[in-house]
């Protein structure tokens, strides 16, 4: 069943100061929901709660690093304490490393996953605590990487496995229990956010994101979709659709290629800030990153999946439209062919 009309949602979002999460938060407030947005980045969180206060919305911020468990509980606390509690709590929160898997310090890896997956666990348990006895939507962001392995991210794509297998467990724990609680993952292609630029580097060059690439609004509205009409799973981007069809298709032809999945999250240009914000919060506020070539406008594959009845309902009008005509000739030739007979 539907949850409650956007414009009259409370909706939480962690990673809520940059890409996905930021362009998420805009659009929800656009649509007359109450925002809460966590991120590390005070002063730019701070910022963009006042915009979207000036432009007639309804936002706070709260300060969190969702790596702790006792943060993510505050951004909860602080929900119900401002709006009386919340309907949707999104998990968008997320970073990457780039690099070959045996050159990565275990002190890197350990805090990709504290983020990518411990932030995802912490912040749905804390939402479904609350949701339980209200009601509504956990919506996590994975990846195609949830479903692809992608050499020189691996951990990243290790941490969107880990967040599959738990969404999918919470979820059926949930339905065990009849909790009145929707979980949709949602699995983004590559995404025209900052991703790249703010992803500790251990290449020699600056990273970039494989294409096809689509805008981060596609995601914002698929996330914002599910809030109001759940769907289990979401993959935003036909191209990752095909990726991951493929691989299911031939996973050792997958694996022969490797090497041009490497060049192409390659640059030609230096590495800029090999560092990146893995530890610390750096360079947020931006929807969009740099990402060199051709961004898709929207994904036709995406859109029409949110809405898989009137798909069908397109389809089979189409099917009957082109039968009857199909019927229609053969029997004007029929009729034709018969007059030919009765002269």
């Amino acid at each position: 069943m539907p949850h409650k009309h956007l414009s009259d949602q409370v909706i939480v979002i962690t990673g809520a100061s940059s890409g996905i999460g930021l362009t998420t938060a805009r659009m929800a407030a656009r649509r007359g929901a109450r925002v809460v947005l966590a991120a590390r980045s005070s002063d730019v969180l701070a910022r963009i709660a006042e915009e979207i206060e000036a432009e007639g919305g309804r936002a706070i911020a709260v300060t969190a690093d969702v790596g702790d468990p006792e943060d993510v509980q505050r951004i909860s606390d602080k929900a119900i304490t401002a709006f009386g509690g919340f309907d949707t709590w999104v998990n968008v929160a997320g970073l990457t490393v780039y690099g070959p898997l045996h050159e990565i310090s275990e002190e890197d890896h350990q805090r990709l996953f504290q983020t990518n997956f411990w932030g995802t666990v912490y912040g749905s348990l804390a939402a479904t605590r609350h949701l339980r006895k209200r009601g509504g939507a956990l919506i996590n962001v994975g990846s195609i990487g949830s479903d692809l392995p992608f050499p020189f991210q691996g951990l990243y794509a290790a941490s969107k496995h880990a967040v599959k297998g738990f969404t999918d467990t919470l979820r059926m724990e949930l339905i065990a229990d009849q909790a009145p609680v929707s979980v949709t993952l949602i699995k983004p292609a590559s995404i025209d956010t900052p991703l790249p630029q703010r992803a500790r580097n251990y290449m020699d060059r600056e990273p970039m994101l494989p294409p096809p690439v689509y805008p981060p609004d596609e995601v914002a509205n698929a996330i914002l979709h599910a809030a109001v009409h759940p769907q289990r799973d979401i993959i935003v981007g036909g191209g990752g659709k095909l990726f991951v069809m493929g691989k299911e298709f031939a996973p050792g032809v997958y694996d022969e290629f490797a090497p041009a999945i490497i060049a192409m999250q390659k640059r030609s240009g230096p590495a800029r800030d090999p560092k990146g914000a893995l530890h610390e919060p750096k360079k947020a506020g931006r929807e969009r990153g740099d990402q060199p070539g051709y961004v898709m406008r929207t994904s036709a594959y995406t859109r029409a999946s949110l809405h898989p009845f009137a798909t069908a309902g397109v389809l089979t009008a189409g099917l009957t439209i082109a039968a009857a005509l199909l019927l229609g000739r053969h029997s004007e030739g029929t009729s034709h062919r018969n007059g030919i007979r009765r002269r």
